[in-house]
């Protein structure tokens, strides 16, 4: 999710410690992604407010209910949505809740991520307010409950401060193992950072961000998730890139949070999801594939998905009228979930 909000005072970035793309070690199959796309199931509401669009979905499943949390692309600028339901079929007629009537308030919100912290029995959903922000709820299907906005870090970090007093950094991504918590980011600008923490200190005390990835701008561009891979050592990050055929995800692993990520061999550019691996029943109603969440498998910090059953990621869509021109806000993004269907680097995983 593009950033849009003024930063503060300049300094210059890290230099990277891993060139993304380069060839490596990797420890998954080459074994190409395969995948088929539902129809959109998430449109904007029919209402006054002028929404163009919903994107930058974040979906946990709890309680027998789909939990998803989204921007909103309206005329009076970025907002958040919540809306829940029990199965895919119901997702279109399922009403959406506007996060700026809750304490998370009005103004600049995008790009969320949810998950459960267990150590402190919380909900926590995080996302850009041009910083890095969060709110908490002990109940994630009461809307109403989230807190007030608090930030991660007290001031922008050096490492992500750029010469004209911006910085580079969103699509925040929290994920943790048993002893840190991390917070990914990107930069739209080919960098790809890493910051972290205490298990027992989060969400307070987050280091001094530091380059993981560095690459040109279009190939690692924003958009990040990561995972742990259940029943593996391994985690798999997502990013996403822009090419000639509009944007799409790449896919690397790694046997530690900290560690160093290899691309997922079996398809130039590492290629995840996009417009060279996505079938649809009909209309190819998307023009790429961008900023979306796989389903995962729990519910808690450790962010896991389940090698052993067909991976499904909710992504954003662009739906657009041939020949019509649009702003960037008014693009008509809806959500749409692709399922994977066949063999490929991740399910070669399950030890079932």
């Amino acid at each position: 999710m593009k950033k849009y909000s003024k930063q503060r005072t300049a300094l210059s970035v890290l230099t990277a410690t891993l060139v993304a793309g380069v060839a490596s070690t990797a420890t998954t199959p080459a074994i190409a992604f395969e995948w088929k796309s539902s129809e959109p199931l998430v449109r904007p509401p029919a209402d006054p407010k002028g929404i163009f669009g919903v994107k930058d979905p974040t979906i946990v499943y709890h309680d027998g209910r789909y939990h998803v949390f989204m921007t909103t692309a309206a005329k009076s600028g970025w907002g958040m949505a919540y809306t829940s339901f029990a199965t895919w079929e119901e997702a279109p007629k399922a009403p959406q809740f506007m996060l700026d009537k809750s304490p998370i308030g009005p103004g600049y919100r995008a790009a969320p991520q949810v998950y459960y912290f267990a150590p402190q029995k919380l909900w926590y959903l995080i996302y850009q307010g041009g910083d890095p922000l969060y709110s908490t709820t002990s109940n994630i299907a009461d809307p109403m409950s989230w807190t007030a906005p608090k930030p991660f870090y007290s001031a922008v970090p050096a490492s992500v401060k750029k010469a004209n007093g911006d910085a580079a950094w969103l699509d925040f991504w929290n994920i943790c193992d048993d002893k840190k918590c991390y917070l990914f980011f990107t930069g739209d600008n080919g960098r790809f950072y890493r910051g972290e923490t205490t298990l027992a200190q989060f969400p307070q005390g987050f280091s001094e961000p530091v380059v993981v990835m560095d690459a040109k701008r279009d190939d690692v561009f924003e958009a990040s998730n990561t995972y742990k891979i259940t029943g593996t050592n391994q985690y798999l990050t997502l990013i996403e890139a822009i090419g000639p055929k509009g944007r799409y995800f790449r896919a690397w692993t790694a046997d530690r949070l900290d560690g160093a990520w290899h691309p997922v061999p079996g398809a130039p550019m590492n290629l995840f999801a996009g417009t060279d691996n996505v079938k649809f029943n009909g209309r190819i109603w998307s023009e790429g594939v961008s900023h979306g969440e796989l389903i995962r498998d729990g519910i808690d910090q450790t962010l896991s998905i389940d090698p052993c059953k067909p991976l499904q990621f909710l992504y954003q869509g662009l739906d657009m009228e041939k020949g019509k021109n649009y702003d960037y806000i008014e693009l008509p993004y809806r959500l749409g979930v692709i399922t994977a269907t066949g063999p490929n680097a991740i399910s070669a995983l399950c030890k079932k």
